[in-house]
């Protein structure tokens, strides 16, 4: 994510105690039945259904605490995605809350949770510096020392969940708006170079996994996303196990990039050997929304996902949430919501049907 204040929403939804958010406005279209009965006319099969069909991975973050307690959240998640994210539950400030202390309960609530559906898993995030915790932050450890740290951090929870989590993103948000490489304990104890030893570090646990850098505003074209290519590429030419490049998409209705844009970055990434995820992605409203903003909104979902589609880089389309319901915008972004493609009570908006609408011309293509 890319706003510091989420730190403690992220926080207090990994308990479970977050509040709805208001309600949103109505979709303009009609709802169908929706079914994953035997001989469901394929018009309204949910996304998973259709997504299965084509091999497409779509999916969204979940909070482990909500899987938990509300079972229509765990109803839609089984039914509509084919791939989950943590929110909160594999960050390092979460999992390695003191030295000697790992806490996976929740963390392999939401791997065993996603097998059971037969769904993958994308682990978030081994490194991100707004979940360093304090005990690494004020330790006051040699480069020597917060190398062992890293190495043994990354050998306990890539390695725990070897096999069953495909994909990491090792190292999140490390580069600055402005294209510099992120102040964080890790570059100033060890320099640039703690880079390339997580990238290693998480490959020797698990050399099969798939290995994300993942960032945020880096999606078009521009000096952000310039940066983050100069990064990756960097990482190549060095021949570190990285695999691939994650870009958020939190995007609004004025700010955001454009389907030309967006191909061209993936198709220059695509160069370097990398595959791409769409990996957080969400539309914010100002409030209240109305329904042209909503069919606006779901216009931006639909060309990202189109995109995503048409570049054979591109290999998963996740959204960082799913339900108005759950949502860390309200909290980050006074005044905006109705980020998501179900609004609080689930019932789908036009972002979802456009969804369905490309997973269905996708099907329907010779």
């Amino acid at each position: 994510m890319k706003h510091w204040a989420c730190l403690t929403f992220l926080l207090i939804i990994a308990t479970a105690s977050c509040t709805p958010s208001s309600a949103t406005s109505s979709p303009t279209t009609p709802s169908p039945a929706v079914s994953t009965e035997p001989g469901l006319a394929i018009e309204t099969m949910p996304l998973r259904q259709l997504a299965d069909k084509q091999g497409i991975l779509i999916g969204s973050q979940v909070n482990v605490g909500i899987l938990r307690y509300d079972d229509k959240y765990t109803k839609t998640v089984k039914q509509e995605f084919n791939v989950l994210v943590p929110e909160v539950e594999m960050k390092f400030a979460f999992l390695h809350q003191a030295k000697e202390m790992y806490y996976f309960r929740d963390s392999d609530y939401l791997v065993d949770f996603a097998q059971k559906g037969n769904m993958k898993v994308r682990g978030h995030t081994l490194l991100w510096h707004q979940f360093d915790p304090e005990w690494i932050q004020t330790g006051n450890f040699t480069k020597g020392e917060l190398i062992e740290i890293l190495r043994d951090h990354i050998n306990a929870v890539v390695g725990r969940y070897k096999g069953r989590i495909f994909a990491w993103d090792v190292v999140n948000e490390g580069i600055n708006d402005d294209g510099t490489l992120r102040d964080t304990v890790w570059l100033r104890s060890i320099g640039p170079e703690y880079i390339d030893l997580a990238f290693q570090f998480a490959h020797n646990a698990d050399p099969d996994a798939t290995l994300f850098y993942n960032d945020y505003e880096a999606e078009g074209l521009g000096a952000k996303a310039d940066a983050v290519f100069a990064l990756v590429k960097s990482l190549r030419e060095r021949n570190v196990p990285i695999n691939g490049v994650g870009l958020q998409l939190h995007v609004t209705l004025n700010e955001h990039p454009s389907a030309e844009e967006l191909s061209a970055n993936i198709e220059r990434l695509s160069k370097l050997g990398l595959i791409v995820h769409i990996t957080e992605m969400d539309v914010r409203l100002h409030q209240p929304a109305t329904a042209d903003e909503l069919d606006a909104q779901a216009q931006i979902f639909k060309d990202v996902f189109e995109t995503c589609l048409s570049e054979k880089a591109c290999q998963a389309f996740i959204m960082w949430g799913f339900t108005d319901k759950y949502s860390w915008i309200k909290d980050v972004y006074p005044g905006f919501g109705d980020a998501h493609i179900l609004d609080n009570t689930y019932k789908p908006k036009p972002a979802y049907y456009v969804l369905k609408e490309v997973l269905l011309g996708k099907i329907s293509s010779p």
